[in-house]
């Protein structure tokens, strides 16, 4: 017989006579109740065996963890909490789980713990729903370029280029890293690996994309990413996935509307097609902000902070108009900025991030119109010659999740940034055609899917939101 998933049976509007389920054991009571879950929904469904008729060996293994088959009627539920449960006529032991070695208890862990258990941290409610939320946004990303006629284009994962100028990559070679051919001069002889130049994981699928945005119009990649930064926070992986949009003729303007339009579908889809997860999820959340102080807790409950973000529009505010703010703003001047803002120019922190979003506007924020020194080269340099089109959006708990720009469509202008910056020409060479052939103004931005899975599931941890996290000193599993 076909199994029928949990999360069915419990939307069923009757009663069924012969029905299969097949799950993993959350918790068995009495000898009798069977608390099982397949993955499909965060709800177990009780299975009711009849531990008279069942032989001792086979209920002795009815033990957390265990793969179970059941078979038998779904029937009204006598007990609170649920409207159906499976009288079971038939049980078989798929797989046993030793329950004094099965780390998975039903019982609260650490979020620590379950870092370190990352292949079985799943099976807990927590991470199920989150991994479920992730699934359904990932989806909505698709569903919505797709709705609006945007293609798909997959950049290459190896790569030449380095998007941000930045030098925090990961570098790829075949090379024998124990006898390394060298040139005359000493040198590593790149001539003599695979690609037979120096190539790196990507930092970002932005400057192929914008070649394919000068062919199709609208594009968007969707893919992981890899940085080689030694950043060990609650905000940074090494490798996570990226979003990035990329259309032709859109100025600055049209890429804030298009980025705001773009999150508030993307958290909406969620809110409708997660709602148990989420309510579970805003449960959590709650019980986890009692032990902090009342000023670190969240302003909103989950829901109403994700439904805040859909129904009301993002700020804009310009960078100097920002920096005037947070120059006059009471942690500024009593100093308890980690990173104190003396001058127009300063690179924004995450701290002054939060601060414009949580406390003085208490929205999102998108901040427009940055100085050109602290920005990637290929953004739009303003007429005042000081400030680039680019823009930030900023989360309530997050800080930056989107960043973005008008790219530099001028090729003279393009060429003076890269050689101000000691950006090597010939390597770009196809880059600079996209300003040589047919040049028009276009924008894109970049979105972190772990950083909005961060802020729809309300976890704290970017760990938390991706199966297998990469970090300093972590490739566990």
């Amino acid at each position: 017989m076909r199994h029928t998933k949990v999360k069915d049976l419990l939307n069923s509007t009757t009663t069924l006579q012969e029905i299969n389920a097949k799950g993993w054991v959350r918790t068995f009571r009495n000898n009798q109740f069977i608390a099982l879950n397949d993955g499909s929904t965060i709800n177990n469904i009780q299975c009711v065996v009849d531990f008279e008729n069942t032989p001792d060996e086979t209920l002795k293994r009815i033990t957390t963890g265990a793969a179970v088959s059941v078979t038998g009627s779904l029937v009204e539920s006598k007990g609170a909490g649920q409207k159906y449960e499976i009288q079971v006529n038939k049980l078989e032991i798929l797989g046993d789980s030793d329950a004094e070695k099965f780390p998975m208890q039903p019982k609260k862990h650490s979020l620590e713990f379950l870092r370190e258990n990352a292949h079985l941290r799943v099976r807990t409610n927590a991470f199920g729903a989150i991994m479920r939320v992730r699934s359904v946004l990932s989806f909505a990303v698709h569903s919505y370029f797709q709705q609006k006629g945007f293609v798909y284009v997959n950049t290459p994962i190896i790569t030449g280029a380095d998007a941000e100028g930045a030098g925090e990559m990961f570098q790829v070679t075949s090379l024998p890293l124990d006898n390394l051919p060298k040139t005359e001069e000493g040198n590593i002889d790149y001539k003599k690996d695979f690609f037979g130049k120096h190539t790196n994981l990507t930092v970002s699928g932005q400057l192929e994309g914008e070649t394919f945005a000068m062919a199709l119009g609208q594009i968007y990649t969707f893919g992981p990413t890899f940085r080689a930064e030694n950043s060990n926070t609650s905000r940074h992986l090494a490798e996570f996935w990226m979003i990035e949009p990329e259309v032709a003729f859109n100025d600055l303007n049209d890429n804030m509307d298009l980025a705001e339009d773009f999150i508030k579908y993307v958290v909406k889809y969620a809110v409708d097609n997660c709602g148990d997860d989420l309510k579970f999820l805003e449960g959590r959340l709650i019980e986890e902000e009692k032990s902090k102080p009342q000023a670190d807790r969240s302003e909103m409950p989950l829901l109403e902070k994700l439904g805040f973000v859909m129904n009301n529009d993002f700020k804009r505010v310009s960078y100097t108009e920002a920096v005037d703010i947070l120059r006059d703003s009471t942690p500024n001047k009593k100093k308890k900025f980690q990173y104190i803002i003396n001058e127009w120019g300063a690179d924004l922190q995450s701290e002054h991030e939060r601060y414009l979003v949580e406390k003085h506007f208490k929205c999102p924020v998108i901040l427009f119109d940055y100085p050109a020194n602290i920005k990637a080269f290929y953004m739009r340099l303003n007429e005042d010659g000081k400030t680039v089109r680019a823009m930030d959006i900023l989360f309530p708990g997050i800080g930056e999740i989107v960043g973005g720009s008008q790219r530099e469509e001028r090729f003279d202008v393009l060429v003076e940034k890269m050689k101000a910056l000691g950006i090597d020409e010939e390597e770009l060479w196809w880059y600079l055609d996209t300003r040589r052939f047919g040049s028009a103004v276009h924008s894109g931005f970049g979105l972190g899917f772990e950083r909005l899975v961060l802020f729809v599931t309300g976890m704290t941890n970017i760990r938390d939101v991706i199966p297998f996290p990469r970090t300093p000193q972590n490739a566990e599993f």
